[in-house]
């Protein structure tokens, strides 16, 4: 499990990063949403990957280790709304450069010679 989870952080960080590096506006927004997507995970995966775990602590018989720590899916949840925040802020942004500027490229030129 533990390396699933990691083969898809690092997908999502990579595809990431190459959006980032794509000279449309659209395309760099959708490209810090995965890298935001990733960094969840990572934050949510630090928390550890236990399945069927409480929550939050109680009488805990078998010690604390048995729980989930909660931290980190306060955390992610956390970062889940204001990345959304975020990517609404930026859509507004790209709409209102689009049209102004007739294009959606980051340096404002159309990419012909």
């Amino acid at each position: 499990m533990e390396l699933v989870l990691a083969a898809a952080i690092g997908v999502l960080a990579a595809s990431g990063v190459w959006l980032l590096l794509r000279p449309r506006t659209f395309q760099l927004i959708i490209g810090l949403t995965l890298i935001s997507y990733a960094v969840n995970l990572f934050i949510f995966s630090i928390g550890g990957l236990r399945t069927g775990a409480d929550p939050v602590l109680q009488d805990a018989a078998g010690g604390i280790a048995q729980y989930a720590d909660p931290l980190p899916q306060a955390l992610v949840l956390t970062a889940i709304v204001i990345g959304f925040a975020t990517t609404a802020l930026f859509l507004v942004v790209l709409l209102t450069s689009r049209g102004l500027t007739g294009n959606d490229h980051v340096d404002g030129e159309d990419g012909t010679p």
